[in-house]
């Protein structure tokens, strides 16, 4: 299923001027993640021209448009508007041309305005839609950020997972989700994990209860969001497994498509899973900043 928002989170996110406020556009959906300057388009060319994205009207396309005659502006503009685009943006606070209105009543194509600038608002849109219209999970785990690293801790209900969160909130650290993790594919590089709104800034320990960690422990004990860099298996002790103890060859989990670095962790009595955790953060920060690897040098492998 297509993801898609609608246009009324578009212009409330960007502080639109809404120039046609008799043209309903709150339900209006989105589902492209890039912005478009009509440039070609304004010569007549619409060869592939995806009518599914926003429009971006600058100084430069206003200042073309200007040199037109009166009919070939509209003729041009009727095209356009043709292809029921879902709005267009004019930048710069500039004034749209009176066929902009006559032809936004014809096709009912609502027209906002913004007082910054084409390239800002196009870097900026692009953005917020790639993140609001990216591929997305919901996975059972624990997110924190370790020394600016996410690390994502998953392992069977009951484990310890967030007890483990809890320890590292103590020790300085930053919470982002409990329980319900929602990841989303910003790229084919990058995982950014949110927590749903409902549960948001709280943490669940069987025996004690529901802990609201913003008001325990500060603003500085929770974060928004947080890009995914390492994730963190919690598993049961089992003395017939053979478990990693050089750390020479990376373990990688696959997550809507990308490959993150999954590091196993075995649970016995005494053993710290917070400090282990720690270590595995700054462990591959450190490789991040430095490729070679310097263990593997000096063990002659």
């Amino acid at each position: 299923m297509q993801t898609s928002i609608t246009l009324g989170k578009f212009v409330k996110e960007f502080e639109l001027e809404n120039l046609t406020p008799h043209i309903e556009f709150e339900s209006i959906p989105l589902t492209q993640k890039y912005v478009n300057r009509p440039a070609l388009q304004l010569t007549g060319f619409f060869d592939h021209f995806d009518n599914t994205r926003i429009q971006i009207i600058g100084r430069i396309e206003h200042t073309y448009m200007r040199r037109q005659t009166s009919e070939t502006r509209y003729n041009i503009l009727d095209k356009l508007f043709s292809f029921h685009i879902p709005c267009i943006v004019f930048c710069r606070a500039l004034e749209p041309f009176p066929e902009i209105k006559e032809l936004a009543e014809k096709y009912g194509v609502p027209v906002f305005r913004t007082p910054d600038g084409a390239s800002e608002l196009y870097s900026e849109a692009t953005k917020w839609l790639n993140t609001e219209l990216a591929d997305r999970i919901t996975m059972h785990g624990v997110l924190v950020d370790v020394y600016g690293e996410g690390l994502l801790i998953i392992g069977e209900s009951g484990i310890g997972k967030s007890e483990a969160a809890l320890e590292l909130i103590k020790r300085g650290h930053r919470l982002v989700a409990d329980d319900a993790v929602e990841i989303r594919r910003i790229s084919h590089k990058t995982l950014m994990g949110t927590c749903p709104e409902l549960i948001r800034y709280l943490i669940e320990l069987r025996g004690i209860g529901i802990l609201d960690v913003h008001e325990l422990y500060g603003a500085g004990a929770v974060k928004a969001s947080q890009n995914i860099d390492v994730v963190i298996k919690l598993v049961n002790w089992n003395s017939e497994e053979i478990y990693d103890r050089l750390g020479l060859e990376e373990e990688y989990i696959e997550i809507l498509g990308n490959k993150i670095v999954c590091k196993t962790i075995p649970l016995r009595p005494g053993r710290n899973v917070a400090v282990i955790c720690e270590s595995a953060a700054i462990n591959n920060r450190q490789k991040r900043l430095n490729p070679e690897n310097n263990i593997r040098k000096r063990l002659n492998l």
